[in-house]
């Protein structure tokens, strides 16, 4: 694959620059998946159906402070794909220095707090009776590598940023298969348990972050000194705006496991939050493709915006929706077509296979329509429009999904929890599509027209 640099974002035919955008961030993110879905895997057949769950439990603590990462990652790649498209170089390395000072500073003050509070923040994400022991083990040693996860997630947004998408493939795969071995080692050969699943994952958090480093001191044309560390108020206030929208939503996510992992463990206990566990795998899993084009998107929408090259934005909107409803599609009919089989990979557990794959089939049931969902949410943020990334990316989590999880169990049971998700989809998918059509034939169509 040949390299791209920054100004090819501008240049190369959309289609032909979305699929060398799109492919490394898909086989990335695959990897990066691959490496959850195979660590699950080992969990539920070396450790126990209980360990999955402990999984569960602690993930959404550990994922929303190494999402300050990813959100000052999102937020400050807009900031810098814009101003490298506008010739503004300067502002791009006082992003990127901000980014790096901002992210170490939040990350490590959550984690730390993290730590202090453990017993409270397991219990209360639904670290209950067998669950609690083995979720405590994992949550301290993953929070120990948090701060480092957050930093090579904020810098391999940048790397994208830079129109540099197969370094960031290559950032994703190093820490999946460093995971992978040590996993194997430590759990398999040195019957760790859960404290060698964690310093497997910690392990390779280091090895992430080892090889960004590594390609920002050698590959980047980002070269940023001391003084592009010092923070900037003005810069500081635009990455947070946009980061914001993919802080909320992971916040949100958080929250939603929350709910789950304590309403699944009322109504149908330690089995069904291991369903829910297996589940939220496979929404990190089988969506690798359609994630992989929202990712190859965001930097060629946010070029060519702040290149004033509206034209090319609107084929760029066009072209992410086909590619990535396509993909949405068939990863609809192989999950509907194989839930069992795929659920047994994950354990023997005859209680958790006896609901999980009814469950796959609700959860997914909407998928085929998720692309207008992902790309207009998408679209916003990358041209700097905070206010309208924020809201829709909070439709789906947010505005639907937590009310809808709240309020059919009291009907449908553990039933009313999976069809919360597609009911989610449809109404999200409705209002994103209503806001995209207006920006496109709006103010796009203006620019275009001017």
């Amino acid at each position: 694959m040949a390299r791209l640099t920054a100004d090819d974002l501008g240049t190369q035919p959309i289609g032909k620059l979305l699929i060398k955008q799109a492919v490394p961030a898909s086989i990335g993110i695959l990897v990066m998946s691959l490496n959850i879905l195979v660590d699950t895997i080992f969990v539920g057949n070396w450790i126990g159906s209980v360990a999955i769950a402990a999984i569960n439990i602690v993930l959404p603590v550990s994922f929303f402070i190494a999402a300050i990462g990813m959100a000052i990652g999102i937020g400050g790649s807009s900031v810098i794909s814009r101003a490298l498209g506008a010739g503004n170089k300067e502002k791009a390395l006082f992003a990127f220095g901000n980014q790096v000072t901002l992210t170490l500073l939040i990350s490590s003050t959550l984690a730390i707090l993290g730590l202090i509070y453990v017993d409270f923040m397991v219990d209360r994400f639904g670290g209950k009776d067998a669950i609690f022991d083995p979720a405590k083990i994992y949550y301290v040693i993953v929070l120990y590598g948090v701060p480092i996860l957050a930093l090579a997630m904020m810098g391999n947004n940048v790397i994208r940023a830079e129109g540099k998408p197969k370094f960031a493939m290559i950032a994703m795969i190093i820490p999946s298969v460093g995971n992978l071995i040590l996993d194997y080692i430590l759990i398999n050969r040195l019957d760790m348990g859960m404290a060698g699943a964690a310093w497997a994952t910690t392990s390779s958090y280091v090895l992430c972050l080892v090889y960004i480093v590594y390609f920002f001191s050698t590959k980047s044309e980002l070269k940023i000194r001391i003084r592009h560390l010092t923070l900037k108020s003005k810069i500081i206030q635009e990455v947070g705006a946009l980061g914001s929208t993919t802080l909320a939503r992971q916040g949100v996510v958080s929250i939603v496991y929350l709910l789950l992992n304590n309403i699944l463990v009322e109504l149908g206990g330690e089995s069904t939050v291991t369903a829910y566990a297996i589940i939220s795998r496979m929404l990190m899993f089988a969506l690798f493709p359609v994630i992989g084009v929202t990712q190859g998107f965001l930097p060629i929408a946010g070029y060519n915006y702040g290149a004033k090259e509206y034209k090319r934005v609107k084929q760029s909107i066009y072209t992410a929706i086909k590619y990535a409803s396509f993909l949405a599609t068939l990863i609809f009919i192989i999950l509907f077509a194989f839930p069992e089989p795929i659920v047994r990979v994950f354990t023997s557990d005859e209680a958790v296979i006896m609901q999980t794959p009814d469950a796959l089939r609700w959860v997914f049931a909407a998928t085929p329509m998720i692309a207008i969902q992902l790309i207009g949410a998408a679209y916003f943020q990358a041209v700097g429009k905070a206010l309208p990334a924020l809201l829709l990316t909070l439709t789906k989590q947010g505005f639907f999904l937590i009310p809808l999880i709240l309020i059919l169990p009291n009907y449908y049971g553990v039933l009313g929890v999976w069809i919360s998700f597609p009911i989610a989809d449809v109404l999200s998918t409705l209002v994103t599509g209503l806001f995209l059509n207006k920006e496109v034939k709006g103010e796009l169509n203006t620019s275009v027209d001017a």
